[in-house]
């Protein structure tokens, strides 16, 4: 279920502390990138040749970031004559290899640590004086379709320009390719240029080849050369309802893909951790997600709604109808949501099972998912007892997706739960998008289209997993084993329930195609492998040893980089003996060596007895938690991580959410700013100015209690003033138009004055319309619309955490061009100049640095929700002083 994006990483060679080092230390002269992808298997291999320039031998270190679901299948270096070839061994006599180093008095270094979706490995060799040295790295990954589509991106930073910098990209697809673009931040501008993209039918190659200069000039480029990405987007053909069936030499893989099935309803529970651990922005972002989700839901779909602490709230004891009533019902509750207390996961799971089991429909699919954060505190809290519970529960009707949010939950447990009742798990990291990601992981489930799938094969042998609980629109199923027999005899077919009719895909023998392919035993090894390390979750004691030890016997056999195996690397003599481990996700250590990027900033890392004899300087990731460490040989600066807490972060409104980038630390040197301008002081309101698109908006504060000039023409026929509160919105906005007419609303209720007439309305008290002179109102739930000549004004009434405050959207502006107020403000326009460790945003008239984008709250949006922006002084945004849109009185 995951999105599918296989991401090629490339941090090149740094040496030391990179971009502080001279250029003639030591120069990439060539990098290349080739990847080739064959029936869905993707091969990457990365070879990177660098040249010592020095006088003197110099350490040079490789990092290479790989996808998670990939394996690392070979690594070698070449230098002064001589292969140093890593070799995979099971991982205690790797590490009795590592030990054995280690103990005669050589270093050993970190080689491996965990991002959000990427995994880096690193290594590093001592290079003689005028001498070269060539790195070349290979992993493999089975591209996994999601929403549609498979992508292939490619990363690519390598710290330096490059002479021969090329990345090919081969698609070789016997379905024949549907679509295919390229996206990212490596085909704007200037590289757009060194881009060659082929299709024709099969085939499609992608070749990106940028100059010297190309590398200086782009977007997010500079002396220190590319920084950006490349996205490869295609499909492939769905021409058979079976799908693609391919063999070679006695294996087959099959890709099970239908389209033109009817849509199944859903029965879907969301089960919402709100214990005391989810305070803050973890609650604030997973009420902005539901409300997401339950927009999305359509209106034949059935839901439920349960949040939990030490005891249960429900919404509804029953599943309901997802029509636009209950919907905003829904919504309202979800923006209700309150953090405290316990966590009672095993009441929460078993009274959602109830609510799916109590509530069937015949030709529907059910779901249940959970969002957690912390280990079950409340009730019954063994894991065993909640897991045993569970399936006795579930009984294997429905599936169970786990949703842990953040490092402090036990993601095993989760994932052993989602294993053993036909669902996945899927972290949810505490970041600025954590909404997002929540949004995206729906995104995936929401349109079954397929219910109690199994796959069939007459003459095969051997086959990875063949029966599944449901199929979704997007999403396919892949198959590979080993035909016993004749291809002749080999018979597939599909079974599976379609709404409330049982289908089966079938063809005519004969069908089958015969490849060549040598990848297709390599795509079984890998599902095996992948699928026996996931059932090894689920067992304990013999057994479980058992299918440990097939797993071990399958990952030599094919070179895989596993759990299970560590690859050696030994270089030359006297230097370090390194061990590549497959990480373990998790978060980052207190005190020890991470390495982590402003975009992938979470992870774990491994290390045993670093000796270097050159102090360091130190990377620090303002990010509570978060910690990262770079080695470096800067005078003077000493070894460290520095490891922020929470009141190491400046005070933001509750609604503010930044994007942190790194800090350098170096002895002597002042810190760079990690933060945006404090322009969201504790008594300012957050104001967005909408920007031309592409551009995002810009975001700035204004002092709370302020009156405003929000809207106003200068004929004196029309306009709109507001009083702000403190810190949220407007607590009275009043419209003055024609002579005598005023319209005065406050978070209390809606006052209309025409002349002698007066008559008041209440927020939420049903749709009601009032036409007085050439004013309209109307007034609905929460909100007023308010229609004078042309122009369209809607204000809105929101209700937040207890807090009542009232927003105005300008909906249409009058015709003739002379209206002024913060709300007649045409959109901003401005380019944005990508630096190392800011952005700089140029205007006609002036340029602005700014260090990150940041999320605020869009209050023209009801429920309100975080949208990007870049916050800039008031002055700025409005290119005029506050001052001239102040005045005296309401």
């Amino acid at each position: 279920m995951k999105r599918t994006v296989l991401y090629i990483s490339i941090f090149g060679l740094l040496l030391a502390f990179g971009t502080t080092q001279p250029k003639d230390d030591w120069e990439i002269y060539s990098f290349h990138i080739n990847s080739t992808v064959t029936s869905r298997y993707a091969t990457t291999v990365i070879n990177s040749r660098v040249a010592n320039r020095k006088d003197e031998s110099k350490e040079i270190e490789f990092h290479v970031r790989i996808p998670k679901n990939a394996f690392i299948t070979k690594f070698r270096m070449f230098m002064e004559g001589q292969v140093y070839d890593g070799v995979v061994k099971a991982k205690e006599e790797a590490k009795k290899q590592y030990n054995e180093a280690v103990s005669r008095g050589e270093s050993a270094g970190i080689v491996s640590s965990v991002g959000r979706t990427l995994e880096e490995f690193k290594t590093s060799v001592t290079v003689a004086a005028h001498k070269k040295v060539t790195f070349e790295l290979t992993y493999e990954e089975l591209l996994k379709r999601t929403l549609g589509k498979y992508e292939l991106q490619i990363h690519a930073r390598p710290m330096q320009p490059v002479k021969d910098f090329k990345v090919d990209v081969h698609i070789d697809e016997k379905a024949g390719i549907s679509f295919i673009d390229v996206k990212g931040g490596l085909t704007t501008g200037v590289l757009a240029n060194a881009i060659t993209k082929t299709h024709v039918d099969k085939q499609a190659s992608i070749s990106f080849n940028p100059s010297v200069d190309q590398q200086k000039t782009c977007e997010s480029c500079g002396e220190a050369g590319i920084n950006g990405d490349m996205v490869i987007v295609y499909d492939v053909n769905r021409s058979r309802s079976l799908g693609d069936i391919e063999t070679s030499n006695g294996y087959f893989v099959h890709h099970f893909a239908p389209s033109q099935l009817p849509r199944i309803p859903k029965n879907v529970v969301f089960l919402i951790d709100k214990s005391g651990s989810m305070h803050g922005k973890k609650i604030e972002q997973t009420r902005t997600a539901l409300i997401h989700i339950l927009n999305d839901l359509a209106e034949d779909d059935f839901f439920g709604l349960i949040t939990f602490d030490h005891s249960l709230a429900y919404w509804k004891r029953e599943l309901v109808q997802a029509n636009s009533q209950n919907v905003d019902e829904a919504k309202q509750f979800a923006q209700n949501i309150m953090d405290r207390g316990g966590t009672n996961i095993n009441d929460a799971l078993l009274d959602g099972s109830r609510l799916l089991n109590d509530n069937p429909r015949k030709g529907s699919a059910s779901i249940l998912i959970l969002l957690t954060d912390g280990d079950p505190t409340s009730g019954v809290t063994n894991p065993e007892q909640i897991q045993s519970n569970v399936m006795e529960a579930i009984q294997d009707k429905f599936p169970l997706y786990c949703l842990g949010f953040g490092f402090d939950v036990n993601f095993k447990f989760l994932e052993k739960l989602s294993l053993q009742n036909n669902g996945i798990a899927r972290r949810i990291y505490a970041d600025s998008d954590a909404d997002l990601q929540l949004k995206g992981f729906y995104d995936e489930v929401a349109n079954p289209l397929l219910t109690d799938v199994t796959m069939i094969y007459d003459g095969g042998a051997n086959l990875t997993q063949t029966n599944f609980s449901q199929y979704y629109s997007g999403s396919e199923i892949v198959v590979a084993g080993q035909i016993t027999d004749n291809i002749d005899t080999f018979s597939p077919r599909v079974v599976a329930i379609s709404r409330n009719t049982s289908i089966v895909f079938s063809e005519e023998k004969g069908t089958t195609e015969l490849t060549d392919d040598s990848n297709i035993q390599r795509v079984w090894a890998y599902l095996t492998v992948k699928q026996l390390l996931q059932k090894e979750l689920q067992l304990s004691g013999a057994e479980k040893e058992k299918l440990k030890n097939e797993t071990l016997r399958l990952s030599l056999k094919y070179n895989f980089v596993t759990p299970l195996t560590s690859m050696v690397v030994t270089k030359p003599t006297k230097e370090t003996t390194e061990v590549l481990d497959k990480p373990i996700e998790g978060p980052p250590p207190r005190g020890g060596f991470t390495f982590g990027s402003n975009s992938q900033n979470v992870g774990s890392a491994q290390r045993v007895n670093i000796h270097r004899s050159q102090p360091r300087a130190r990377v620090m990731f303002s990010r509570p938690g978060v910690a990262s460490t770079l080695a470096g040989s800067l005078p003077g600066s000493q070894a460290s991580t520095w490891v922020p807490r929470d009141h190491d972060i400046p005070f933001f409104s509750p609604n503010f959410h930044a994007d942190v980038r790194p800090t350098f630390a170096v002895p002597g040197l002042p810190l760079l700013p990690t933060y945006p301008p404090s322009v969201f002081a504790k008594n300012h309101t957050q104001f967005l100015h909408p920007a031309e698109a592409p551009a995002i908006s810009l975001c700035f504060g204004i002092p709370g209690e302020t009156i405003l000039r929000l809207f106003h023409l200068p004929t004196g026929e029309l306009s709109v003033n507001g009083e702000l509160d403190t810190t949220k919105g407007f607590k009275t906005i009043v419209v003055h138009f024609e002579t005598n007419g005023t319209i005065t609303l406050d978070t209390g209720d809606i006052t209309i004055e025409y002349g002698q007439q007066g008559q008041k309305r209440s927020w939420y008290g049903g749709q009601e319309t009032t036409t007085v002179g050439s004013a309209t109102v109307i007034t609905r739930n929460g909100e007023v619309d308010i229609t004078i000549g042309e122009m369209h004004l809607i204000i809105l009434h929101h209700r937040i955490s207890g807090d009542q405050y009232l927003w105005p959207v300008l909906k249409q502006r009058p015709s003739h061009d002379n209206a002024e107020g913060i709300l007649a403000q045409k959109p901003a326009v401005y380019e944005e100049e990508h630096q190392p460790y800011f952005t700089r945003l140029k205007f006609n008239n002036q340029e602005v640095n700014v260090v990150s984008k940041i999320y605020v709250l869009d209050n023209s949006l009801s429920p309100p929700m975080p949208i990007p922006c870049w916050p800039v002084s008031t002055q700025t945004a409005l290119h005029t002083p506050l001052g001239n849109f102040v005045v005296n009185s309401i």
